[in-house]
């Protein structure tokens, strides 16, 4: 399986650079010189790149490719998505720890049992992870907090939520 482990920001300097949102917990692996990945442009085709090099700089990395040598061949792979291969990587020894496709597809149930939903994915933003549940009403957004997510039963295939008043309630 793949996931999403950065996306191009955009082209940086004249000989094909590229700034890079960082989306992985590992980026001194996904971004080694001669690791190799899975580009998926914005009009849905896919191409494979070989890192040459990566520097942090301003918040963002910023990656050469191989395959790509000029800021105009740059400049089209912006808003790619980056992707790597589960298969590499190494196991979680926290059993607080998850990687996002661990949890996409688990069950959604409250305290008592009840079923409310999907986890379609994991949004990191600024203030914290958010689980995105699909539910029957669209979609909620539940903090990823212990407090708020106590369960995490990755081989049970189920998370659970114990939502305060209103988190849950419908528009």
């Amino acid at each position: 399986m793949d996931v999403v482990v950065g996306r191009v920001a955009k082209a940086h300097g004249i000989t094909g650079e590229l700034a890079v949102d960082v989306r992985t917990d590992s980026p001194e692996m996904r971004f080694a010189i001669g690791a190799t990945m899975q580009a998926r442009l914005r009009d849905g085709t896919s191409r494979s790149l070989t890192v040459s090099a990566a520097r942090p700089h301003a918040g963002r990395l910023l990656v050469r490719f191989e395959e790509v040598v000029t800021r105009d061949v740059a400049e089209a792979l912006r808003g790619t998505l980056l992707l790597g291969s589960t298969d590499d990587l190494p196991p979680t020894d926290d059993p607080d720890e998850f990687y996002d496709h661990e949890l996409e597809g688990l069950t959604a149930e409250l305290v008592d049992g009840t079923k409310i939903g999907t986890v379609k994915e994991i949004v990191h933003g600024p203030g914290g992870e958010l689980l995105v549940i699909i539910r029957d009403r669209g979609e909620a957004l539940v903090p990823f907090v212990r407090e708020i997510v106590p369960t995490v039963d990755v081989r049970g295939g189920r998370v659970v939520i114990d939502p305060p008043e209103g988190l849950l309630d419908a528009d």
